[in-house]
This record gives C-alpha cells, sequence and structure tokens, in this order.
C-alpha cells in the first residue's frame, strides 16, 4: 500500500534562481540543499509540516524547465494569499470561485504551472 506522495520532481533551469522563488515568494521550508555528485546540488523544499515536497531538478533531459503544468497548491484563505503573492511582485490569476472551491493561477520562473486553491467543504 502506498501511504503518501514524498517528492516531486520540478524541472527548472536554475536552481539556485528557483530555491529563492519557493522560499522568498511561496514560503516554502528549505527540507535539503546538498550535493548531488559533480556540479549537481540536491535542492529540496516545501509547506512548513506538509508531507509532498518539491526537488528542483536540472539533470533529466526528458523534464525540461517549464514542462510540468495543474499542480494544486492548497491554501486555507485564497483571497488572503493571492494578495500576499501580489504584493511580493508574483503574477497571479484573478480568484474565481466553483462549486468546489476557489482558485487562481500562476506560473514559477521557468514556466511550471500552479493552481492556488482553497477547497470548499464537502458534505
Amino acid at each position: 500500500m502506498i501511504d503518501v506522495i514524498g517528492i516531486i520532481s520540478l524541472p527548472v533551469s536554475d536552481q539556485q534562481a528557483s530555491k529563492r522563488f519557493y522560499r522568498d515568494v511561496l514560503g516554502f521550508d528549505i527540507i535539503r540543499d546538498n550535493p548531488l555528485g559533480p556540479d549537481q546540488q540536491w535542492v529540496q523544499l516545501g509547506p512548513k509540516g506538509a508531507q509532498t515536497s518539491f526537488t528542483l531538478v536540472t539533470w533529466f533531459e526528458s523534464m525540461q524547465p517549464g514542462s510540468l503544468a495543474g499542480i494544486v497548491l492548497e491554501t486555507a484563505d485564497v483571497v488572503a494569499e493571492v494578495a500576499r503573492l501580489r504584493a511580493l511582485g508574483l503574477a497571479i490569476s484573478d480568484v474565481e470561485t466553483q462549486p468546489w472551491g476557489s482558485f487562481a493561477t500562476f506560473e514559477d520562473p521557468d514556466g511550471n504551472g500552479f493552481v492556488l486553491q482553497q477547497s470548499t467543504p464537502s458534505g
């Protein structure tokens, strides 16, 4: 049985620039930042307390920077979080509301696509 999604490899062109974006703009914690091998670095970040994290990868030829889309990040207050992110200079869409919740979309510096959502409680 699979218990949890652990790490998602996120293709980026510049690990250090991406690390600053995920840490300073999105507010992620740095979980690991260690040498991986010659001229490679393992950079892993995630939301505080989350079970799933991202590793910023540059070494997979089949994973081009900006090639991921539809990554959903959950927040308790999407309106407040959109305002916070805009204040930090992030280009993020207006909040849209659906029966299942509210959301906005944005891209990281490489063009990887994210959905920031606040789910409506089910039931």
